[in-house]
């Protein structure tokens, strides 16, 4: 998160040096076009220093879910929640079943992700004739654990080595220690939790491990361009769940 908040710092400081190179603003501290290049060159020192970051590791102490045996190692990750006022249950069923259309703002971010290109039916191109989920494990996505209604577990492969056998087809011997280097593995979870009978927490949580430092760096530099709309595509699907958890309970 903090590369990532560096890089569009730095992006959102590139771009306002370089407008004021067409009108430089006296009244702001910039009077001459050199002032507004020595911006632009501060906005390209934070880029640089964004994508240069170190990735720490971080582990798991004790596994309390499937996402902690699959990826009990990673280096990036994202943790988001939400409390939805229906049954364990219910919720489950609502985000085994949530599709694309459901999700405010995920075609519109899938589509600048992969950079207004058509492609087939992918998690970065799902069409709404079957849920998410399922639109995932067609295309790319392996099960790893699906417990009802605890928890979903899928993951898959997001940096391999050229011409490496598998890179494309993971299994789940994938996330248990049988890669070499330059591989990244990316997992992600809903967890649903009961708070009393009638309501639930549901949470999703996103872990990337890669298995050397070329594939670190080489996720880093993704991790932190996509980052900020990853969250909301998170957060959104959090809350497609919640409404269509919570829909017969409206009526």
């Amino acid at each position: 998160m903090l590369g990532s908040l560096i890089l569009y710092t730095g992006a959102v400081v590139c771009v306002i040096g370089l407008a004021l190179t067409v009108r430089p603003m006296p009244r702001i501290g910039i009077p001459n076009r050199l002032g507004a290049l020595v911006l632009v060159g501060a906005g390209v020192v934070l880029v640089v220093v964004a994508l240069l970051l170190p990735a720490p590791e971080s582990r798991v102490v004790r596994a309390q879910s499937r996402l902690d045996e699959f990826v009990p190692r990673w280096q990036f990750a994202e943790f988001h929640t939400i409390h939805v006022n229906a049954p364990a249950t219910q919720v489950y069923d609502a985000m085994r079943h949530v599709k694309a259309d459901e999700i405010f703002l995920f075609k519109t971010l899938t589509w600048i992700r992969r950079g207004g290109r058509r492609q087939s039916e992918s998690i970065l191109n799902a069409g709404d004739r079957e849920p998410l989920i399922d639109v995932a494990l067609h295309n790319g996505f392996v099960s790893l654990a699906e417990e009802p209604p605890r928890e979903l577990l899928v993951g898959t492969i997001v940096v391999a080595p050229p011409g490496a056998r598998g890179g494309g087809a993971p299994t789940a011997q994938s996330f248990q220690g049988q890669l070499g280097p330059g591989f990244a593995v990316a997992a992600m979870n809903f967890t649903i939790t009961p708070d009393g009978a009638e309501a639930s927490t549901v949470s999703t949580e996103t872990r990337v491990f890669a298995t050397s430092p070329d594939a670190r760096r080489r996720f880093a530099t993704y991790w932190r361009v996509i980052y900020p709309g990853s969250a909301i595509i998170r957060r959104m699907w959090l809350r497609a769940i919640r409404k269509r958890a919570t829909a017969s309970l409206t009526h």
